[in-house]
């Protein structure tokens, strides 16, 4: 999604991550993907692939991808820590808990998105500040805050509702409006797998509910 935001030509090669290919298992042993190889150096944190990137793919070339609010990398930070604890869960009795902590978490992601940004607001407006209407994070622009969280959202929105039956609440207007918004993004849709094949991922990770 990043490369795709630059502008940079690229090459996709699906792996059966199960039956890696020996070039690729000896390439970063014991880690999973992202990773990222430069020069015989490999990078493996994601946020360290992200900085390089950023770094390495600069103006005037290629557009600048970092967010403006230092809030916007944050935003949401949570939700895939709580929405893991929630799907590995097999204990009925503690369901309930665990799916009002990822609630919670949505609800501030949505407040975030519905809070005017600094530019969004007009300081010599004498009209009572209005809810923020953009398309993502950091503004009306895809960036690498957007990278990070949107391909999280859209797992847990997935997963959620075909081993939980939870869906996110209509209520949650700046979050669905934040994922419509990804929806009709090239950049976003051509990188993220099918909603079945992530199903399939899930299958093993998401825990029945004991009886």
């Amino acid at each position: 999604m990043i490369l795709w935001l630059k502008g940079v030509v690229f090459n996709v090669t699906t792996v059966d991550l199960k039956r890696k290919p020996a070039d690729l298992h000896n390439l970063a042993p014991g880690t999973h993907p992202p990773f990222l190889t430069f020069n015989g150096e490999v990078k493996t944190d994601i946020n360290k692939i992200e900085e390089f990137l950023e770094e390495v793919l600069a103006p005037p070339k290629y557009p600048k991808l970092a967010a403006k609010q230092r809030d916007s990398n944050t935003a949401g930070n949570d939700i895939f820590a709580k929405f893991s604890a929630y799907i590995k869960n097999t204990k009925p009795e503690a369901n309930a808990g665990l799916e009002k902590v990822l609630a919670k978490a949505l609800w501030k992601l949505d407040n975030y998105l519905n809070t005017p940004l600094p530019d969004e607001i007009d300081a010599d407006s004498a009209e009572d500040e209005k809810a923020s209407n953009r398309k993502f994070l950091d503004g009306d622009d895809l960036t690498l805050a957007d990278c990070n969280l949107l391909p999280k959202l859209h797992i847990v929105k997935i997963v959620a509702k075909k081993y939980r039956n939870y869906e996110i609440p209509t209520e949650m207007t700046g979050v669905w409006r934040y994922l419509q918004n990804a929806y009709t993004r090239d950049e976003f849709t051509n990188t993220c797998a099918a909603d079945k094949e992530i199903e399939l991922a899930y299958m093993d990770v998401a825990k029945r509910l004991s009886k």
